[in-house]
């Protein structure tokens, strides 16, 4: 189990600076609906030249990602991970477990990955462990409600919708039981923070000490795009960025080489081999 586990980080680009360089993921968007609402996230706009999360310029039916995968491992070597981070929430999208389950029957030798808010991942884990997800990346943006509360308008759970502190609240619980229960099944689990210095900006390290007592493998800290509701708000200077990196990384390892890509991205993450699946 170590030694898949040391194989799977060493080919994994995103856990793995020296990957990298050498290997690819494909994210296949197949997933379009999202059950929250963050304040930072807008999709409704798509240039082939934009990088960054949520965005893609079409969604796929799982036999359409088949097909658009199949096409890029005929033509390459060095793709190792198959993927979904969108442009929606995967795991409200019965979508992600028929392509997964469908991945997973035809090319057993890649990796399985999956990005997610969270909110979720308590009622899919049974499903994400069944389908042998090997890793997973969740985006946890506080540890206090309260400030939680400042960055989500709302969430959809249970048919329900939650504001303020209460949606903060079952958002969190979720996350932190589901990460616990992933990182119990073997998943490596990473986690992104949105670094929004007016919000989050003092909270970042109670955030990398709790998650480092979860046993999370990395955490990648990324600078807020300005956007929807946080349009007022500044990104962090790139200075201001590797000092708070500089800091968390004496409390947990650290993603440096992130790139913000979007939700149908192929290829290398660094040496200009990222490219949009057009």
């Amino acid at each position: 189990m170590q030694a898949n586990r040391c194989e799977m980080i060493n080919h994994h680009p995103c856990l793995s600076r020296e990957a990298a360089h050498k290997y690819g993921r494909i994210h296949l968007p197949v997933a379009p609906r999202c059950n929250i609402k963050c304040k930072y996230c807008l999709r409704k706009f798509d240039c082939a030249n934009e990088s960054k999360p949520g965005i893609s310029s079409m969604v796929l039916k799982p036999d359409e990602a088949m097909d658009r995968l199949r096409w890029y491992l005929e033509r390459t070597d060095f793709i190792k991970v198959a993927a979904v981070a969108g442009p929606g929430e995967p795991l409200t999208n019965q979508q992600t477990f028929s392509l997964m389950k469908m991945i997973k029957e035809e090319f057993p030798e890649l990796i399985l990955c999956l990005s997610t808010n969270g909110l979720l991942l308590p009622d899919r884990m049974p499903d994400i462990i069944t389908l042998g997800v090997n890793t997973l990346t969740v985006t946890l943006n506080a540890v206090n409600p309260e400030i939680g509360a400042k960055i989500y308008s709302y969430i959809n759970y249970n048919g329900k919708t939650y504001y303020g502190i209460d949606a903060a609240k079952i958002l969190l619980e979720n996350q932190l039981a589901g990460i616990e229960e992933a990182v119990k099944a073997g998943i490596i689990v990473k986690i992104n923070t949105i670094f929004i210095p007016e919000i989050n900006g003092d909270h970042l390290i109670d955030i990398a000490n709790y998650i480092k007592k979860l046993d999370i493998y990395l955490m990648n800290l990324m600078p807020l795009i300005p956007q929807s509701d946080f349009a007022i708000f500044r990104a962090p200077r790139q200075e201001e960025l590797n000092n708070v990196r500089m800091k968390l990384r004496d409390i947990i390892p650290q993603m440096v080489h992130c790139k913000q890509c979007r939700a149908d991205s192929c290829g290398k993450v660094i040496d200009g081999h990222s490219k949009t699946c057009l």
